[in-house]
């Protein structure tokens, strides 16, 4: 027997909401957006398009969650404080905050383009999916095996330092491959000595480019968020830590010269 939302959620005076379906924007998933940087998240719903989308007082805001398809994780109810010519001033309210990143919902979405719609064509059909015992931060650790992740996920991941991820990387050095969406290119990379793939990855985390000569010169030009639309990254080979750093050197370039890098790709040596 499905549960209405409704019966979870009471909503008076339904005519003061709007409803944020929040998707995809081109250059990020709102899902990464939400686990990284909530005041980011808050930006979102303080967009505001030539339309006016959310001309309502309020804000039922709901994020795409990617990982099981026709469903929307509550993302916390929004009041509009201030209408400026090119965004709104929101404030995140208390209705139903324990809910917030818990409480996923499943409807198969507006029906239309657009992300701001009137809550009460929409509110009878939110039918509860799941609700997690807390909120959520972002997915579990995968295996070395599957990691296959955008600069934006993994990004979340280590503003975080989620304990699995970090407890998992932090103990294996390797060699990795960062692939560019945009136009096919890739750099190969190692990790050794003391720091292991936990340590590397946090400074291409933290920088966009790792300090690699080509990559570096891309995020001075584009901006970081060149990193975030493009980048993407996956484990090679790993070893344990007591692996000879020499074997993981010529590990790295061995899948040099086999993917051809440097030639077509970013490695330079």
């Amino acid at each position: 027997m499905e549960i209405k939302i409704g019966s979870l959620i009471d909503i008076e005076s339904i005519k003061d909401y709007k409803i944020h379906f929040a998707v995809w924007n081109g250059h990020e998933e709102p899902l990464d957006v939400f686990v990284r940087d909530r005041e980011e998240w808050k930006g979102w719903n303080g967009w505001k398009g030539a339309r006016d989308d959310f001309s309502r007082r309020y804000i039922f805001s709901l994020i795409r969650y990617r990982h099981r398809p026709g469903t929307w994780l509550f993302g916390g109810i929004f009041e509009v404080i201030e209408r400026l010519p090119n965004k709104n001033i929101v404030a995140l309210t208390d209705k139903y905050s324990s809910y917030i990143g818990r409480l996923l919902i499943e409807y198969h979405g507006p029906g239309s383009r657009g992300r701001a719609f009137y809550l009460e064509k929409h509110f009878d059909g939110l039918v509860l999916s799941q609700i997690f015992e807390k909120p959520y931060t972002g997915e579990a650790f995968c295996g070395y095996e599957n990691i296959e992740h955008s600069f934006p996920v993994l990004e979340s991941i280590f503003v975080q330092k989620k304990p699995d991820w970090k407890s998992a990387l932090e103990n294996v050095k390797g060699v990795y491959l960062i692939a560019d969406k945009s136009n096919g290119k890739k750099y190969v990379g190692s990790a050794y000595g003391d720091s292991g793939i936990w340590s590397r990855w946090s400074c291409y985390i933290g920088t966009g480019h790792g300090w690699n000569d080509e990559l570096t010169k891309i995020i001075k030009t584009e901006g970081k968020d060149y990193a975030r639309r493009n980048f993407q990254f996956s484990l090679l080979e790993y070893r344990s830590m007591k692996t000879d750093d020499k074997v993981i050197i010529e590990r790295e370039q061995y899948w040099k010269r086999a993917l051809l890098s440097g030639s077509f790709g970013y490695n330079l040596n």
